[in-house]
């Protein structure tokens, strides 16, 4: 039992190269900076968002006495205590929370849902993004750039043109059917026993870049409608087609998802102005709940196993298919949503097996050189050399030699 919490809970941080070198040599003579940077950091960068964000919003709170709203909305500061939380640990902002529970459960307009989503995310997420940035935690630099690139235009041809077609169940089953399916893609994925994942994108050329801008704007139109979706497409995209571990993607969404929604909160709120009363109030009595539980929550996910994260994601989605069917949706809509589903997770499906085998050719052709030039590898140390052996060697010793690879030699 022990071992397995220490595994799986207990994982420990990925963090930086850098602050791991500072870290082992922390000095023996240590200064207040040295402990406040070094070996207190990570608690530290808990504190720096939260004790901000509670400073303004109290003061704000007192002089504007925000306190009697909570008798009317005090549904979204509770949501949020777990919403909140595990938008912090996991890919998923806090709007895959509220949007279900807003739209599902408190039978909300689903653009009120939306516009709390962006709100709720541009202070949670934030707060969330200061705490990995500040801790040091490894994250994908070149998706999150691209990302943004992709997000913004992708957010406002969204939010002018796509938003009005749907009617607002179709918007709640959309949602709903798109994270369901990618829950099914990452569950069958993470089946394979000794899965290769990586540090960050391994090979990066320019149709990566490509495929991570295109995301973007896909990412941007499904928050244009829902307030989240830019996090679960370049979550999906960066675990399933370019095999980034969980522990990466992670970070990396969360950053990208508070810029993206920090955005759409300006955009709606400044240039369109068309904000609900309602999404406003709900906003202001929840802002001191996502400025304790978003960096609470990246500060334990950054320790948890990739599977703990993703097992936290098959539950999520669970959980909202279950409260979309509890709302007796009529059976079009039933049927559409399976479709989606299973289209969807062809769509997930398919793109993880085209990096898998685009993949295992290459390191094929790697482990053959490798051999050629008397370079060891875990799969030819001290066994016969020859190209004949190889490629079964490579069947079984797959994810040994992509991180060998990539690890020491620096070729992926």
């Amino acid at each position: 039992m022990g071992s397995w919490f220490q595994k799986y809970l207990l994982e420990g941080q990925q963090l930086d190269e850098k602050h791991v070198e500072k870290i082992n040599n922390f000095p023996s003579d240590p200064s207040f900076s040295d402990y406040i940077l070094i070996k207190y950091r990570k608690f530290v960068a808990v504190l720096i968002p939260l004790v901000l964000i509670h400073a303004i919003w109290w003061a704000t709170a007192i002089r504007h006495d925000f306190f009697p709203w909570y008798k009317d909305y005090w549904h979204m500061p509770v949501t949020m205590i777990v919403g909140a939380l595990i938008s912090g640990m996991t890919a998923e902002g806090a709007g895959a929370v509220a949007f279900p529970v807003m739209t599902l459960i408190l039978h909300l307009a689903p653009s009120i849902a939306r516009d709390f989503s962006l709100m709720i995310q541009s202070v949670g997420m934030m707060a969330a993004m200061v705490c990995v940035v500040f801790m040091k935690v490894k994250f994908e630099v070149r998706a999150v750039i691209f990302g943004i690139l992709g997000a913004i235009p992708g957010f406002i041809f969204g939010v002018h043109y796509i938003d009005p077609l749907f009617s607002g169940p179709q918007k709640k089953m959309m949602f709903v059917s798109i994270w369901t399916a990618f829950a099914f893609a990452l569950g069958l994925l993470n089946a394979q026993k000794k899965r290769s994942t990586f540090v960050k994108i391994p090979e990066f050329y320019g149709w990566k870049a490509l495929v991570l801008f295109i995301t973007g704007i896909v990412g941007g139109v499904f928050d244009a409608f829902a307030g989240s979706g830019i996090d679960i497409c370049m979550f999906s995209i960066v675990t399933l087609l370019f095999r980034v571990s969980e522990k990466t993607a992670t970070p990396t969404t969360m950053i990208l998802k508070g810029i993206v929604s920090a955005f759409g909160f300006w955009y709606r709120g400044v240039m369109m102005g068309d904000i609900s009363d309602v999404a406003w109030k709900y906003f202001t009595c929840t802002i001191p709940v996502v400025a304790t539980m978003a960096p609470v929550g990246s500060f334990l996910g950054s320790h948890l196993h990739r599977q703990v994260i993703a097992a936290l994601i098959y539950v999520l989605e669970a959980a909202s298919m279950i409260g979309f069917l509890l709302t007796k949706p009529g059976w079009l809509l039933i049927v559409t949503s399976c479709m989606f589903v299973y289209y969807f997770f062809l769509f997930d499906l398919s793109t993880s097996k085209c990096y898998s085998n685009n993949h295992l050719r290459r390191i094929c052709i790697l482990h053959n050189n490798f051999q050629d030039r008397g370079i060891a590898t875990p799969t030819n140390r001290g066994k016969a050399s020859g190209r004949g052996k190889s490629n079964a060697y490579l069947k079984n010793g797959n994810d040994e030699i992509a991180l060998y690879c990539s690890c020491r030699h620096g070729y992926l």
